[in-house]
């Protein structure tokens, strides 16, 4: 089977747009340095097997699968939609996608992609980089604009009016009332300006947060007045933590305000307030929360969808309102299990209550895993469901769904993904030779060949599972001698311990190999082939618990991509 899932990946080729790093006419490898012939990517999620869309017009709920945490979107009006999702310390930032039928998904890049606007040197993948950031379309100027903060900088935007060549400006730093997390634009009918954010202040407990409203000066980038909308969240008295995210709408006439409560494990949920002004007083729902499933924590249920919140809305071209939000897929659809993927995107439905409120859910209903939306035709190449990825690297840049740490990294594209060995590790908070892209499903396929061309033994390449600093799997061939060996190894990063789990020597021609690592859900294989056909377990039924957000903690899914460092030291038991 492995060989069959191989086999057609292979079979699939992407297109591909910029990502920073440009072709070269060498044609050989430099010593130094290792050639990635291609990388393939096989999902093989037995949910979307067994529960197949039953016609064109319907969709996977998760319409981004793997970590797309803090969705956002937006229309122009003009049958174009725009979504974005957070990225914190990799690189490209923010990566925008566009529908015409809020469906078919197509990345268009990514919206921080270029040095000048942004360094994220010294970040740290849990508690630093970008943050949740909120789109929004301003008609008056015809303008899109995005608003993020960067932790320990501040909050700042950034606009373009072609989304679809990218071009978005330097960051617009924002006054230092603006502070706290999650900024977001409300463009009034009036055409006042207006921003909403989180602010913790932890006075009466902890998690104590507001939000708090600014009337805005685009032009001059001024402060013109501060109000509090919200203090504590829907329900004061009750002690709610982390009231954030906030979205500010306006619907016949009325004003809307969405905000997340509960932190962003399983008590997350979306609550909704109204006012007959902007800048309030808001009146919290008696049907509160719109959308939540802590109501069935510890209750079992399959294909559960857990830790849903962080939404935005839209009414679509023919009036129909929806919205997206994030949430998780626990292993195996189990209540109570872990994952690794991260927060995932999800779209659904958007209802409106006899008292005139909106709403995905109520207190008893489950997350529904499929949709179906009238009119859409679902096209071959949607972002959802069991698809193949292979990328030969034969382009003048990479494709934008790659990402590297913390800023642009030297490479070449040269008969493959040329990376050079460096002593940046990815335990550090630099940016190590490691390029990546999310994982996307609990059982996967992912190939690569190399062909190394390394100085000693101290610089290895490889297939890297990555988490954080501190818990990632490392897949990797270092030169053992001049004969043709070389010195295969995996090892666990465990906050600071490296531990070496399987090693062999294997017999190669011309230092090429081939590297697989196949997900089962809760374990990995690893395995390696001297002439790809035939294939030799290094070591198989490796947790893949440990890179879980359960053990691993964090706020970002699980990447896998190909990674060359130089070792301080000649013990190959250091990363």
């Amino acid at each position: 089977m492995m060989a069959a899932l191989a086999l057609a990946a292979l079979l699939v080729t992407l297109g591909f747009s910029s990502f920073g790093g440009k072709k070269s006419d060498a044609i050989e490898t430099e010593c130094g340095s290792v050639r990635f012939k291609y990388f393939s990517y096989v999902g093989d999620d037995d949910f979307y097997k067994q529960y197949p869309l039953p016609d064109e017009q319907s969709f996977y709920t998760t319409i981004l699968p793997g970590w797309y945490s803090d969705p956002s979107i937006c229309s122009n009006g003009k049958g174009d939609y725009f979504l974005v999702a957070s990225t914190f310390c990799y690189y490209p930032g923010v990566p925008i996608f566009h529908s015409k039928d809020l469906v078919n998904w197509k990345q268009l890049g990514n919206v921080i992609d270029r040095p000048s606007q942004f360094k994220l040197a010294n970040s740290k993948i849990n508690d630093g980089g970008l943050y949740a950031s909120s789109i929004a379309f301003n008609q008056a100027n015809d303008t899109y604009y995005l608003i993020s903060t960067s932790v320990g900088k501040g909050s700042f935007w950034v606009y373009t009016q072609d989304p679809f060549n990218g071009n978005w400006s330097d960051p617009v730093w924002l006054p230092s009332e603006v502070g706290g997390i999650d900024p977001s634009f409300f463009f009034d009918s009036d055409g006042k300006t207006y921003i909403v954010h989180n602010q913790n202040i932890d006075k009466d407990y902890s998690g104590h947060c507001q939000i708090r409203l600014h009337e805005y000066d685009l032009e001059n980038n001024v402060i013109k007045s501060t109000k509090v909308l919200v203090d504590k969240g829907s329900r004061p008295e009750k002690k709610p933590v982390w009231v954030e995210a906030p979205r500010l709408y306006k619907v016949d006439g009325k004003y809307y305000l969405l905000a997340a409560e509960g932190g962003t494990g399983l008590y997350h949920s979306e609550v909704v307030f109204r006012s007959d002004f902007v800048d309030g007083e808001y009146s919290p729902w008696q049907g509160n929360p719109i959308l939540t499933q802590k109501h069935f924590v510890g209750t079992n249920r399959q294909d559960a969808v857990t830790c849903t919140g962080h939404a935005d809305i839209l009414q679509d071209e023919d009036g129909q309102w929806w919205g997206v939000f994030l949430g998780c897929r626990p292993m195996n659809g189990q209540d109570g299990g872990f994952e690794n993927l991260g927060r995932e995107t999800f779209l659904m439905k958007v209802r409106w209550s006899m008292d005139s409120y909106p709403y995905f859910n109520g207190a008893e209903e489950l997350i529904p895993l499929i949709q179906r939306r009238e009119g859409t035709v679902r096209s071959d190449k949607v972002t959802f469901g069991n698809f193949d990825i292979v990328d030969k690297f034969d382009t003048q840049e990479l494709s934008p769904d790659w990402m590297t740490l913390r800023g642009p990294l030297d490479y070449k594209l040269d008969k493959g993904l040329v990376l050079n060995f460096s002593p940046e590790s990815v335990s550090g908070n630099a940016t190590p030779s490691f390029v990546c892209r999310r994982l996307q499903h609990h059982k996967f396929v992912a190939e690569t060949q190399l062909e190394l061309s390394a100085k000693d033994s101290t610089e290895k390449a490889g297939i890297l599972l990555y988490k954080n600093e501190t818990h990632n799997l490392f897949f990797n061939a270092s030169k053992k001698d001049n004969n043709g060996e070389l010195r295969l190894v995996l090892q666990m990063a465990d906050c600071g311990e490296v531990t070496s789990l399987a090693e062999a020597n294997v017999l190669v021609v011309k230092n090429c190999l081939w590297m697989r690592v196949v997900s089962r859900g809760p374990s990995y294989d690893f395995l390696y082939s001297t002439d790809g056909v035939r294939w030799t377990a290094l070591k198989e039924r490796v947790g893949s618990f440990f890179l879980s957000t359960a053990h691993a903690n964090g706020f970002t899914g699980t990447v896998v991509g190909m990674y060359a460092v130089k070792s301080q030291t000649s013990n190959q038991n250091k990363q």
